[in-house]
């Protein structure tokens, strides 16, 4: 029997059972597909090999797990595209680079939107010290004095911004910098847009960071793909002793006298061990997962169970090309960044806000909005491993937002054909006529084939404000009211995207229980005496 179980071998639940394994701590990871990595996998099709989701990775390189779990010596090695992204307009503005260095940003910047250079170097002075103070933040432990100390020292400076941006709407906060939506919107397209929020909702402004935080942390990518991590995350667990257990579907949490003693497969194998951690979707855990719940946790329960169910919004086409496209700006981007490739990075293609606005209406009624935010890239440009069998390249079109209850449905759906169309208008030549291959991920196809209910991926909504002070407390602090459960993965802190935090605190948290005198049976006993803590998310 297995000192713990990990279920889900996406990034968060592999860096999690690695930390485990490596403390001594015998640990099976349990993965329902038949290769782990999940929606930060590479797979093969097409005679080629295709990114499941975003092939940038940036927190992740901030934070000490590459490090800690010796991920080089694995093979895991990042490429650096020398301009981090190119900020494109369906409205047909000029586009403009984001570096890593912020001095030629500010010059992008001045090429294309002189007006707004000062706004953004008043942005960098506000931004960085936050930013900085938010890193700080997740690659500390929740609920640690440590944390407390970096929230309040003198040394962070951006403490009381962090305060007050955490409450207020990303664009109330850009606002404060910028009169220009053209500088913006690329921000809010893989922030907002991507959690799939409005950028005037409360809450939001943390996602003001997003160019700060990049400026701190240089973006980069896997060679081989973003898989490249998750393989090499599971040779450092393999390798501290670490069991990987693929084709396994967890159906049920084994509870016996309140607390957890295993998990049931769909072919009814029961395996056996005292902690489990569900590094999935926590609100299925709660759904589909328990028959009869301790009576002290049963509110709790129900508030999952009543839950709002939500629908995912994000597709993918994937496509093998004859050809490398050309920008219709290639002249003025050759220009303006000269040797610099402009194919390496990825391409953001935002609407105004007018039509963001329309699209979150549209996607409500389900349609995909006339002008959908794009992220696009070559991956194979940066990374000639990423090449076909045949040695052609690669294309990537994400797209939102993409309803998952489209109307018409999506077996015979024109959209794909549309998608490139759009595409298209930014380059010389008819993207379709170079497409030699191709495939299409909507959100029902994420539901079948990574087990993502209705399509949607569970995200952590809170501030690093709110794990500071413990709300939403199994989301923020890992361990659930049953004892022995423990939650991990995108759905807590500090969510999505490659970042792998969830993971490495879990770890901790794990360890520390079973280290302690009483185990983790601690854990049912405290949620009993003190009820309920910290709510469900609404």
């Amino acid at each position: 029997m297995p000192d713990v179980i990990v279920v889900g071998a996406g990034h968060n639940g592999l860096i999690c059972a690695a930390y485990l394994a490596r403390a001594g701590i015998d640990t099976e990871l349990i993965e329902a597909r038949s290769e782990v990595g999940g929606c930060a996998s590479t797979v093969s099709d097409l005679g080629a090999r295709f990114n499941i989701c975003s092939c940038d990775h940036t927190f992740i390189r901030g934070m000490p797990v590459i490090d800690e779990l010796e991920l080089e010596s694995h093979g895991l090695r990042y490429l650096e595209p020398e301009a981090s992204s190119l900020h494109m307009f369906h409205d047909g503005s000029e586009p403009w680079a984001f570096f890593h260095d912020a001095d030629r940003t500010l010059d992008s910047l001045a090429a294309s939107h002189p007006h707004q250079v000062e706004g953004y170097r008043r942005y960098l002075r506000d931004a960085l010290p936050v930013a900085q103070l938010v890193l700080d933040m997740a690659r500390t432990k929740p609920g640690t004095g440590r944390m407390m100390t970096r929230a309040v020292s003198s040394r962070a400076k951006g403490a009381a911004r962090l305060l007050d941006w955490s409450r207020r709407s990303v664009d109330d906060v850009f606002s404060d910098y910028f009169d220009d939506w053209h500088v913006t919107m690329p921000a809010v397209s893989t922030g907002p847009t991507v959690w799939g929020v409005p950028p005037s909702a409360a809450g939001t402004g943390l996602a003001a960071i997003s160019y700060a935080s990049r400026h701190i942390i240089r973006s980069g990518r896997p060679m081989g793909g973003s898989g490249a991590l998750t393989q090499a995350t599971r040779v450092s667990f393999e390798q501290a002793g670490g069991r990987v257990r693929c084709d396994a579907r967890v159906d049920r949490l084994l509870i016996r006298d309140g607390r957890t003693v295993g998990v049931r497969l769909d072919d009814g194998t029961e395996l056996t061990s005292s902690v489990v951690v569900a590094a999935c979707d926590p609100h299925r855990v709660f759904v589909d997962w328990i028959d009869e719940a301790p009576a002290w946790t049963r509110r709790y329960v129900r508030q999952w169970r009543d839950r709002e169910v939500k629908d995912g919004y994000e597709s993918k086409l994937d496509g093998v090309i004859s050809e490398l496209p050309k920008y219709r700006d290639a002249p003025l981007l050759a220009e303006r960044f000269p040797n610099v490739e402009m194919l390496e990075p990825t391409a953001i293609v935002s609407p105004s806000p007018e039509a963001l606005a329309a699209a979150h209406v549209d996607r409500h009624l389900g349609r995909v909005s006339a002008e959908p935010t794009l992220l696009v890239n070559v991956p194979s440009v940066l990374d000639p491993t990423m090449l076909s069998a045949d040695g052609n390249h690669v294309l990537s079109l994400e797209v939102l937002y993409t309803p998952y209850a489209l109307n018409g449905g999506w077996a015979s759906s024109p959209e794909p054909d549309r998608w490139l169309g759009l595409w298209s208008q930014f380059l010389e030549t008819e993207l379709k006529s170079t497409l030699l291959a191709r495939r299409t991920m909507t959100p029902d196809r994420y539901e079948e084939d990574f087990s993502m209910h209705r399509g949607h991926t569970p995200s952590y909504a809170g501030s690093p404000l709110a794990a500071l002070l413990g709300n939403q407390r199994a989301l923020t602090r890992y361990r659930s009211p049953i004892g022995g459960l423990y939650l991990s993965g995108a759905g807590t802190f500090p969510g999505a995207g490659i970042f792998g935090a969830a993971g490495r605190n879990t770890a901790d948290v794990v360890r520390r229980d079973l280290k302690s005198r009483f185990g983790p049976r601690l854990t049912g006993l405290q949620h009993r005496a003190v009820g309920v803590l910290g709510g469900v998310p609404k």
